[in-house]
């Protein structure tokens, strides 16, 4: 049974990636910042899949202890855990600084233990933030030195630095780039943007919409990418884009969500100055920005074609998504 250890295993992806690998047949260790989350994290994986197999180490991206012992007699690593806040911070470092520092940690930690594949959870805010409405595809990345907000700019460095770190070493790497990820969470405790702002709109507490409009994939198939990408050969070295080829809008998961019955789902569309002006006082709406108005179409044939990639119906995702939140 190969092990594999899960950065980040706490989170709305991480629990996700866990299951699929313990449905699959591998032993999982996931790291985690405080012993007190095990037992929810341990509780909300055991809804879907078998947890015999898994098991807790404490590390923290911004600290050495405890990975050494972390990535003992590991095969694979999937190093999810980053920083998720659409909020800009009052010091982008906030964001940055655990992202790429603890992308590095974790490389050497990984490449010290013999550790063969490493599967990265990047972003397509890696990839088109800060470009014109458009199509892209893996070889294109964002521009760091625009407007793009602290979350897109850690995710692109992290992205980067990884690429760097494992040029040269016997490690392979392989980097998903999800979109906006919706789906139902597992049940423990958790703060991801998306299911925080599925919250709020069921609640009636998104009063507009905002012209925003993004590649979208459920967190179901996020996990099974990821493993597939573990374990597929022409996989290493490459990256891939995990959601719709064409942006969908956040008018239309509104739509979705007030004709499945929550009625409190916005219909109003929210001006662009009026967002603009919000922006000056609220560190929420200063993170949409960057993204408001823009088009950005991506190229996922690649991920079809090597993963074998099924998505799941983004309609679908919402209304599930909804159901467990409103559970």
């Amino acid at each position: 049974m190969e092990r594999v250890l899960v950065t980040g295993i706490t989170g709305y992806i991480g629990q996700h990636c866990a299951a699929e690998l313990l449905r699959q047949g591998y032993e999982v260790v996931g790291t985690i910042r405080s012993r007190s989350k095990a037992d929810d994290t341990y509780r909300a994986i055991a809804h879907v899949a078998p947890v015999a197999n898994l098991r807790f180490a404490e590390a923290d991206l911004l600290s050495d202890r405890g990975w050494t012992e972390a990535m003992n007699g590991c095969t694979f690593v999937l190093h999810v855990a980053s920083p998720f806040l659409l909020a800009e911070p009052k010091d982008e470092n906030e964001l940055i600084a655990p992202a790429v520092e603890g992308t590095h940690r974790v490389i050497a930690s990984a490449q010290l233990a013999g550790v063969k594949r490493l599967v990265l959870t990047s972003s397509t805010f890696a990839i088109i933030a800060g470009k014109d409405s458009g199509k892209y595809g893996p070889s294109d990345w964002s521009d760091t030195d625009a407007n793009i907000g602290a979350y897109a700019k850690s995710k692109t460095l992290a992205e980067r630095a990884a690429w760097e770190a494992t040029k040269h070493g016997s490690m392979e790497l392989t980097v998903i780039n999800p979109g906006a990820v919706f789906g139902p969470s597992l049940g423990a405790k958790i703060d991801g943007q998306s299911v925080v702002m599925m919250t709020k709109m069921i609640a009636g507490k998104v009063p507009m919409i905002p012209d925003m409009a993004m590649g979208m994939v459920d967190v179901r198939d996020v996990a099974k990418l990821h493993v597939a990408a573990m374990t597929t050969s022409d996989a290493a070295g490459n990256r891939f884009i995990a959601c719709t080829a064409e942006p969908v809008e956040m008018a239309t998961l509104a739509k979705v969500l007030r004709e499945a019955g929550y009625t409190k789902a916005p219909s109003l569309k929210a001006p662009t100055f009026l967002l603009k002006f919000i922006s000056l006082f609220d560190r929420e709406a200063k993170g949409m920005i960057p993204f408001i108005g823009k088009k950005a179409a991506l190229d996922n044939s690649s991920t079809f074609k090597v993963l074998n990639w099924k998505p799941t119906p983004m309609a679908n995702s919402f209304k599930e998504m909804a159901a467990a939140i409103s559970q």
